[in-house]
């Protein structure tokens, strides 16, 4: 796979989750009923999901998408090749740390073998999260 496609890829799923950040951030909650069972089914916790805490999350996740399709080539950005490939580099040691995490979630280990959470976490963000990660750090090679 090309650079350019490995960072559109991971560029997108990056704007796509900023893009529900900015949702939730209106006050809905869907995929949850309210802010207590979306916080389970999105982190396995109760943290709040109200605007102070999602617009720097959005923020912060439209600026890895950026910095991810700079450095695959896809965005002209005024930084230093160095910043975005360290920039895309994290991108992929974040993405790796959420998905060895959903590994050990996927054992029952801290999570609730019966919940929505487990379910999801197991077909969407685990895998979402290890190839993402295989994928950023393909980008973040500086040789296509």
């Amino acid at each position: 796979m090309k650079r350019r496609t490995a960072a559109t890829a991971v560029a997108a799923v990056l704007a796509g989750d900023a893009l529900l950040h900015l949702y939730w951030a209106t006050g809905r909650t869907w995929p949850g009923q309210d802010t207590v069972e979306l916080s389970q089914l999105i982190l396995n916790t109760d943290v709040p999901f109200t605007k102070p805490v999602l617009l720097p999350l959005a923020t912060l996740l439209l600026g890895a998408s950026a910095t991810v399709l700079a450095q695959g080539g896809a965005l002209k950005l005024p930084a230093p090749p160095a910043a975005l490939t360290w920039g895309t580099r994290a991108v992929a040691g974040g993405m790796l740390l959420r998905g060895l995490a959903g590994v050990v979630w996927a054992t029952g280990l801290g999570a609730d073998v019966h919940s929505r959470f487990y379910l999801i976490n197991l077909v969407l963000y685990t895998p979402l999260c290890l190839g993402g990660a295989a994928l950023a750090w393909r980008a973040a090679r500086r040789t296509a």
